[in-house]
């Protein structure tokens, strides 16, 4: 019997997951599928129900439920109990224990394409304060990175990441237009939120007039791959990062905790952006 795994969420009929997660089971040689269990919130009891009694060796979980199935755990990662989210699950001595894996797979995949980035004395703006800037804060605290501002519409969503820091860590929180204003002190970019998402490509968080030279833009949107902050960033001289590259990080730190196998996946980030671009 191969390893049965899944994702749970809703939507998620267009999830890259399935091709993902078997491109992870064939690289690793072993026996197994990965299924989308897509339920309603009102389906989701029905969801849990069947995912205990046929005995899933892990799954995902993705948006509406990264909080909601904490309620349905036995036991939670530190850094998940710490953040208030959970986007895998691990079955483990007959109980389901929760793991996010989305600051850390951002993390592995920001060092993948720029090795030489993330050191300690870098300064960095996070755009947006959602889930998933919380876990990309958290995960950047611990690369020890201490200057790690925050943007935001709302400043009391983005004080709310504040919790996550360390005691050494240098946090300001900041409207867009200060970050506009003060965008030349930074190294990397980071925009975190689904503005320039399709269909609405044209719209952007901030403008990047004031990029410092050789910067790094990061945007955590992959459809399209190339959004419209990546764009001006090239234009204004800067480097960019790839959304869809955190996608298969992520992806690829669940499928360890699953089956203890660290799989080398560079090559599937290229695959994946020549899927996204319909190459």
């Amino acid at each position: 019997m191969g390893y049965k795994f899944g994702l749970i969420g809703h939507p998620i009929s267009h999830s890259l997951s399935p091709w993902m997660q078997t491109k992870f089971i064939e690289l690793a040689q072993v026996n197994g599928e990965y299924k989308l269990y897509q339920g309603s919130p009102d389906e989701l009891e029905n969801v849990i129900k069947h995912l205990r009694e046929m005995e899933i060796d892990g799954f995902n979980v993705t948006v509406p439920y990264k909080q909601v199935i904490i309620d349905y755990l036995d036991e939670l990662d530190a850094d998940a109990a710490k953040l208030g989210a959970v986007n895998t699950v691990v079955l483990r001595d007959g109980k389901w224990v929760g793991y996010s894996t989305d600051g850390e797979g951002y993390v592995q995949s920001v060092k993948e394409k720029y090795p030489n980035l993330l050191k300690r004395d870098i300064s960095v703006l996070l755009l947006g304060a959602g889930g998933a800037a919380r876990g990309i804060y958290r995960s950047l605290v611990q690369q020890n990175i201490t200057h790690i501002d925050i943007a935001n519409r709302s400043l009391n969503n983005a004080e709310s990441l504040l919790s996550l820091k360390e005691s050494d860590t240098l946090t300001s929180v900041l409207s867009f237009k200060e970050a506009e204003e003060n965008l030349s002190t930074y190294d990397l970019i980071i925009q975190t939120t689904s503005v320039g998402m399709k269909p609405n490509v044209q719209d952007q968080v901030i403008q990047l007039n004031n990029i410092k030279e050789n910067a790094v833009v990061s945007d955590i949107v992959y459809q399209p791959i190339e959004t419209k902050i990546l764009k001006e960033a090239q234009n204004n001289g800067a480097y960019v990062h790839y959304g869809h590259s955190m996608l298969i990080y992520q992806g690829q730190k669940a499928f360890e905790k699953w089956t203890g196998i660290n799989l080398e996946v560079n090559h599937l980030t290229d695959e994946l952006e020549q899927k996204l671009r319909g190459e």
